[in-house]
């Protein structure tokens, strides 16, 4: 059985050459085949000895995840589904914009966190990535919108905001993210490059240690209480401790604020009051908020909440000094907006089950 190569960061990858007696720029020059070339066959690697490439025929591929679908939106933006294997597909985002290139990448197959607005975690769970997965995604990105390594970058910014809590999935992202990171690879500015945390405190701070990043947290709600009902993990990870945390980060982190996402709900987190509230919760953490209008899924009990009202709650904010931006919904005609990534999940949580049991009571009472 062949090894994945891109399933290694510089480091495994230097290990399994010199497990097979090959010097460490051998490993590098085969990282920079890789991923900045966006090679796959060994034989077209014309810098490496004719002996090495026959070895590596024998001991390993460059195998990224398959392109299931490519779906492009009246507005630029373009979705892949990619199969992961086993009924399973994750989808990635590109959104092109003029002064930047983003790639919205997955991490799981499904999500076990079940944040109640969320589309990908309303299809319940399978597993976790492999790095060549995450990083395959980027790898056929790439290639298929023909980036030319001589050349400005198309993707010039990577966000882990797709499928998934990044950091549930943690070696695996953060191998992915220093494949993105390194020079040999993608050469991406650690500015450049955003983890999304529902707000798992433990693993946010061996983020800080490890691999420190760009970092946004999904807050979307001022208290606790509201927050319980909207992003479960609050209530094992409760916002004086996620605040916390948030602080500890950026004494590490390449950016000097943390961007908390706020998804917008009519009549649920909106009101002139929560956004007080939460200038009060967030007011020791140098932040800036990114507004998020919600995207519909079928199923979903929330609306979006109307434009004056997402105006006057960034008002309020922006009126206490905070910077405050609205996301702008991009790729909702290709269910590829913030919240609505779905992809095909065989659940192994059968929350899909119970939820259709739960469906089916209410229908017949």
């Amino acid at each position: 059985m062949t090894v994945n190569l891109l399933d290694f960061d510089a480091i495994g990858l230097a290990d399994f050459f010199a497990e097979h007696g090959e010097k460490p720029f051998r490993a590098r020059q085969v990282l920079r085949w890789m991923h900045r070339f966006g090679q796959s066959d060994f034989d077209a690697m014309t810098d490496i000895a004719k002996s090495l490439r026959e070895k590596l025929r024998s001991l390993a591929s460059v195998t990224p995840p398959s392109i299931v679908s490519d779906q492009f939106s009246d507005d630029g933006t373009r979705k892949f589904l990619f199969d992961v294997g086993d009924g399973n597909a994750v989808e990635t985002v590109f959104i092109p914009e003029d002064d930047r290139g983003t790639l919205c990448v997955s991490t799981q197959a499904g999500c076990a966190l079940d944040c109640s607005f969320c589309s990908t975690g309303k299809q319940g769970f399978n597993r976790n990535l492999t790095v060549a997965e995450i990083i395959g995604q980027l790898w056929q990105a790439n290639r298929v919108l023909g980036a030319d390594p001589a050349a400005e970058r198309i993707i010039s910014n990577v966000v882990l905001m797709g499928m998934g809590e990044p950091l549930a999935n943690f070696e695996s992202t953060v191998s992915a993210l220093r494949l993105m990171l390194d020079d040999n690879a993608y050469g991406l500015s650690r500015r450049r490059v955003t983890v999304s945390t529902s707000g798992l405190v433990p693993v946010m701070d061996r983020l800080a240690d490890e691999c420190p990043v760009a970092l946004a947290v999904s807050l979307h709600a001022p208290n606790d209480r509201l927050r319980d009902e909207l992003v479960p993990i609050n209530r094992k990870y409760p916002l004086p401790e996620l605040m916390a945390a948030c602080n500890r980060y950026l004494q590490k982190a390449p950016r000097d604020f943390v961007t908390f996402e706020y998804v917008m709900l009519d009549g649920v987190n909106d009101s002139d009051a929560q956004a007080r509230e939460l200038l009060a919760v967030t007011r020791k953490v140098s932040c800036k908020f990114n507004l998020i209008p919600f995207n519909p899924f079928p199923g979903s009990p929330y609306l979006r909440s109307p434009a004056h009202r997402i105006r006057r709650f960034a008002e309020i904010l922006m009126d206490a000094g905070v910077v405050t931006t609205t996301r702008k919904t991009r790729g909702d005609d290709i269910d590829a907006a913030c919240g609505q990534l779905a992809g095909q999940v065989l659940d192994k949580t059968r929350r899909t089950a119970r939820r259709i049991i739960d469906v089916h009571e209410v229908r017949t009472r």
